[in-house]
């Protein structure tokens, strides 16, 4: 059985050496210190958005501590009128190379959104690369390539 638990600043053992492993992937710098400092505000400040990890668990296991974490996801809150109120941005999506094609990444995508509905969350966004593997995987779980381009400017 797939779950999402919602992440305490207690997880972050479990969180930041896999965004550690994402970061490398996507070949995005970000120093290890700023990363987890930014990575322990957002567990501490729910406000911000949140982390959920994806945890498999035996049928009857209920408690954490029963469960082995395989990867995570990453929301973090905006406010836009075109969706009058709330949206989020899913800005990392991790499954562990051992769990990927288990169906992790699904389960995450179908139950997040009936953890980010109580929140005010009217609409999640994604950033992919097209040359992604997951794309298929945001395409199935009814995500739609956006007529808009995304632009970033650091400041």
């Amino acid at each position: 059985m797939l779950r999402l638990r919602r992440a305490t600043p207690a997880d972050l053992p479990a969180i930041f050496p896999r965004t550690r492993a994402l970061n490398a992937h996507e070949g995005i710098a970000v120093a290890p210190d700023a990363l987890e400092a930014a990575l322990r505000n957002l567990l501490a400040e729910p406000t911000h958005g949140g982390v959920w990890l994806i945890e498999r668990a035996d049928d009857g296991a209920t408690a954490a501590r029963d469960a082995t974490v395989v990867g995570y996801a990453i929301v973090t809150f905006g406010y836009d009128l075109e969706f009058a109120g709330r949206d989020a941005w899913l800005t990392e999506l991790w499954v562990d190379e051992a769990a990927r094609g288990s169906g992790a990444g699904t389960a995450a995508l179908d139950q997040l959104d009936a953890e980010l509905r109580p929140l005010g969350v009217r609409a999640l966004h994604l950033q992919v690369r097209p040359e992604n593997p997951a794309l298929r995987l945001y395409e199935r779980a009814g995500f739609e390539r956006s007529p808009r381009y995304v632009l970033t400017r650091k400041l």
